[in-house]
């Protein structure tokens, strides 16, 4: 419907009940159909189920355009049933730092541009975020429709230039950098944990699980940018390790260098071994709700991050912009994973009744760090 990327899902007929036939019933996408009926689900009109089970969505008011992913482009905001612009004067890097957050994404920004008229209205002038905010509409501007974009350029982002590509999910692959509006590869030279361990922080993914070498996910195409890396892990992103000059490279295709992160990670605390639990599952990090949890589930989560011993379980108050994808977690404390554990299925749990949030802290803790930088781009 072009409405940005969801906050939540609904159901339960949380808007109300509908009426006639319940077309669509165990609808189950994989993200990348071009509309919900295109998606595996039961035969059209075969639903047993009644109104009071109607599903519903929330969609995100802020969206990019133009750009070669959801996380790049011109920045639009949706107001009065339109979608329009933001005009870039007073635009810096702590207004393009709320925006990417508002998005739901994570890593450092290649600067672009867009040549050419905007048309439709322009929403929003002069915008003056601290860049603590949570949501780009809560950023001090001139009000809405109050502007004129008087010297023609307007606001927009490119919240990651690193990416995974062809893994099992958007936490696993081969790694490929944005540099002069071209992607490409990594050569596998000198690779390793650590080197791993800066791409998983600054694409927001878990710990890594390893650094693979030879093309294990496939051959790139177009240039290996990146040779001889050599990371300390507290760099921002991998273009900021030691290396050989960008595109210096005589590696082949063969070479290129991959990575394995967790799906499993802690949010909003002090380290990488405390705070609010994340699982990734269907190319979206979710939360946990914390009914049911106890000593041994976080125990599976403390061994799962190789974080050592559990010292307390913590509750959190709801995430406002994320699905629930786990709901009365029982675990008997020796799994590997927090997968192996017994719940009530993928997105059951979808609004936690007591409106806490399963986290936890760890004995120990990991020094790579999980930063954002963002900066400003004119269209």
């Amino acid at each position: 419907m072009g409405c940005g990327t969801p906050i939540a899902i609904k159901t339960a007929a949380a808007f109300g009940q509908g009426s006639g036939p319940v077309w669509l019933d165990e609808v189950n996408c994989s993200g990348n159909e071009s509309t919900v009926d295109n998606c595996p689900s039961k035969a059209l009109g075969t639903s047993t189920c009644t109104h009071g089970q109607d599903a519903g969505v929330i969609c995100q008011i802020v969206k990019l355009v133009n750009g070669t992913s959801p996380c790049d482009g011109r920045l639009q905001i949706f107001y009065n049933n339109h979608w329009g612009g933001v005009c870039h004067t007073g635009w810096g890097l702590q207004d393009a730092t709320v925006a990417c957050r508002t998005l739901g994404c994570v890593g450092v920004v290649e600067p672009v541009s867009y040549v050419g008229p905007f048309v439709g209205p322009k929403w929003m002038d002069n915008v003056r975020c601290t860049g603590t905010e949570m949501f780009m509409q809560n950023c001090p501007f001139t009000g809405y429709g109050v502007s004129s974009c008087a010297d023609g350029l307007y606001a927009g982002v490119l919240c990651n230039n690193i990416r995974l590509v062809d893994g099992a999910n958007v936490c696993s692959g081969r790694v490929e950098v944005l540099y002069n509006n071209q992607w490409g590869t990594v050569c596998d030279a000198g690779w390793d944990i650590t080197d791993a361990a800066v791409v998983c922080s600054s694409i927001g993914c878990g710990t890594p699980i390893s650094a693979t070498t030879g093309a294990s996910f496939g051959q790139g195409s177009g240039p290996v940018w990146l040779d001889e890396v050599s990371c300390s892990g507290n760099e921002p992103t991998v273009k900021n390790c030691s290396s050989n000059a960008l595109g210096a490279s005589s590696c082949t295709h063969g070479q290129d260098a991959g990575v394995i992160c967790r799906d499993v990670k802690l949010v909003n605390g002090s380290s990488q071994c405390d705070g609010r639990l994340q699982v990734l599952y269907n190319n979206s990090w979710g939360a946990v709700c914390y009914a049911g949890w106890g000593p041994e589930e976080a125990a599976v989560i403390c061994k799962e991050l190789g974080c050592g011993e559990v010292i307390q379980t913590k509750s959190y108050l709801a995430p406002s912009n994320e699905p629930v994808w786990m709901n009365n977690v029982t675990c008997i404390g020796n799994e590997s994973t927090v997968r192996d554990c017994l719940f009530g299925g993928w997105g059951a749990g979808n609004s936690c009744k007591n409106g806490l949030y399963a986290g936890v802290v760890c004995s120990s803790k990991i020094t790579f760090k999980l930063p954002l930088y963002v900066t400003a781009i004119a269209y």
